[in-house]
């Protein structure tokens, strides 16, 4: 599928692919975009099911990320540094497990699915539910992860959220479904196939065996924790998030 996108800077530079997290869009990424762009190719996307993108069948991680690699390929953007947010970090892993790119940012999405399945079970109930309950359930979510982002971007980021119940559920549909064990085995099979670069940053410590965890199934894998930044570390802090991602940049080469 091809995605709803916006595709900014000069074919010449380094690509960048931006993918937003779950129920967002591509106007997550707008304070960061010209910025990235002053020497970048940037093409940010909205996910299947998001933003203006059309819905389909299938909202696991490779078929989020083949609908990216298939926009980015019509659109010329090839060895991409692919960034991720969120529900993104899991589709820019699948990313580098599928198709080729030059390293992957992901930003506070921990690929450790069984801990995220206990945690997700306890609002089940209510993403179940009818609409005004899965609204419910929804905020909760987000405003546990706000943080210290600014009022004024929370505002923005709600403004553009396309909070799709049947999109949400079928995205978590395997969490849901599946044993803390299949979800390790599933999550093992796709870390097998990422050989890039990879940097993990989090705002919300995933805890102190995230890291050796993370590596030991992708040994090209650095994880950073910046304390009490909540989940939208690079909106909380877009300077030096920018200026990580340069440094990042510069080490696997541009």
């Amino acid at each position: 599928m091809l995605l709803a996108h916006e595709l900014i800077g000069h074919a010449h530079d380094p690509a960048i692919v931006l993918i937003h997290g779950i129920t967002d869009s591509r106007h997550a990424w707008h304070p960061l975009l010209h910025s990235l762009a002053a020497h970048h190719l940037v093409l940010a996307v909205d996910l299947r099911g998001h933003g203006e993108s059309d819905s389909d069948v299938g909202y696991d991680p490779i078929s989020y990320a083949t609908d990216v690699v298939e926009t980015a390929s019509a659109l010329g953007v090839n060895d991409a540094l692919v960034v991720g947010h969120s529900l993104g970090g899991v589709v820019a892993s699948a990313f580098a497990a599928i198709a080729p790119c030059r390293a992957v940012i992901n930003i506070d999405q921990s690929l450790r699915l069984s801990a995220f399945k206990a945690a997700l079970e306890q609002l089940e109930p209510m993403l179940k539910g009818d609409d005004e309950s899965f609204q419910q359930a929804l905020e909760l979510m987000f405003t546990a992860m706000d943080g210290p982002l600014s009022a004024s971007e929370q505002a923005r980021l709600r403004e553009h959220r396309r909070a799709d119940q049947a999109v949400v559920l079928a995205t978590w549909a395997a969490v849901f479904e599946s044993t803390e064990a299949e979800l390790d085995a599933t999550v093992e099979a796709l870390a097998g196939g990422i050989t890039v670069p990879y940097l993990a940053l989090h705002g919300i410590d995933p805890g102190p065996d995230y890291g050796p965890w993370l590596q030991h199934l992708v040994p090209t894998a650095t994880v950073e924790v910046w304390p009490d930044m909540g989940h939208y570390l690079h909106l909380v802090d877009p300077a030096r998030f920018l200026a990580r991602l340069a440094e990042f940049e510069a080490q696997v080469g541009a």
